[in-house]
């Protein structure tokens, strides 16, 4: 898989992936519901329906991201650190490996041979994307953070603003300023996203790309112009 256009001479190459339906064929959070209804953790039909209703609203662009991060970590939050993170183990082997595509992980390798600093950014929570992130070898997540309690476990809420939409924009600037650099002239941004739902950070790229992008995604990207790479089956 060849990435997109090199940097110019003098700028620093920064490389940005949506995770969902970008470098997955598949939602992480979304069948991560799936999964705890499977092992029993929750009721089958009302989190079915919930889980659903949550996923229809972000690909309609009006989820409340505070009340899906409250009940994609609920479940969660009923058990021991130590059997979140045995699910969550099981969880990587039964679903998200075999979703591992070599393309998609020769595309994250091709951005780092050639220097970029690469950054996976989601609107998922960092409890189901760390171990996904660390699968494709890309050590700088930018995922919803979560509070956690005196215990260190989690509350429920969302910690800091969540990369979610504009939130994403801010997010990224803040991971930049972190290593010593500004969202200016000295860099040359690529992103790489499905979704409308990250308009607000393709528009900001220097290079922006339409990945497995939805049918609306796909129209405006012929429109402006900008690369569109399929690497998977086209979803809803």
């Amino acid at each position: 898989m060849v990435a997109g256009s090199a940097p110019p001479e003098g700028r620093i190459g920064v490389t940005l992936f949506d995770l969902d339906h970008t470098l997955l064929p598949l939602d992480s959070d979304h069948e991560w519901g799936v999964f705890t209804t499977r092992i029993g953790w929750t009721d089958a039909e009302e989190h079915t329906r919930r889980n659903d209703a949550f996923y229809a609203d972000y690909l309609a662009g009006r989820l409340d991201i505070h009340a899906y991060a409250r009940f994609a970590i609920d479940a969660v939050r009923q058990r021991s650190p130590e059997e979140a993170a045995a699910a969550h183990a099981r969880f990587m082997d039964e679903v998200i490996r075999p979703a591992l595509h070599p393309q998609a992980l020769a595309l994250v390798r091709a951005h780092q041979a050639r220097g970029d600093r690469v950054a996976i950014v989601t609107a998922t929570n960092e409890f189901i994307t760390r171990p996904i992130a660390e699968a494709f070898g890309v050590p700088d997540l930018i995922a919803v953070e979560l509070e956690r309690d005196a215990s260190g476990w989690f509350t429920g809420a969302i910690r800091g603003v969540p990369s979610y939409r504009e939130g994403k924009v801010v997010r990224v600037r803040q991971w930049l300023q972190a290593q010593g650099l500004e969202w200016d002239e000295r860099v040359h941004v690529t992103v790489y996203s499905d979704s409308d739902n990250d308009l607000p950070l393709l528009e900001r790229a220097d290079v922006p790309v339409a990945t497995n992008p939805s049918d609306s995604l796909r129209q405006r990207a012929r429109q402006l112009g900008w690369r569109i790479l399929d690497l998977f089956e086209p979803h809803p």
